[in-house]
């Protein structure tokens, strides 16, 4: 347990920071299951809205910080390969 005013106002940020951040990645994954979802059910033209619209929530979640650069030119670049192969 914060015995200190400091180590006190540090969990409260901590607590504060998790919520905040859980928050995004959930909202991250939410967009990447509507491009999955949209080429599993074969509809291309959401699929290309759907991946138009998760791309730059992988780059700002990237930049953030709260997943790495790579992990996020991973899912772009697999999505688009998907998306590429349904014609």
């Amino acid at each position: 347990m914060a015995n200190t005013a400091q180590a006190r106002k540090r969990a409260r940020q901590a607590e504060k920071r998790r919520q905040h951040n859980a928050s995004r990645r959930s909202m991250t994954r939410t967009y990447l299951k509507k491009v999955v979802n949209a080429i599993e059910a074969g509809n291309k033209e959401a699929a290309i809205a759907a991946y138009a619209s998760a791309v730059p929530m992988l780059d700002n979640a990237a930049n953030q910080g709260l997943i790495h650069k790579n992990k996020a030119a991973r899912h772009k670049s697999r999505l688009n390969a998907k998306i590429k192969a349904m014609a």
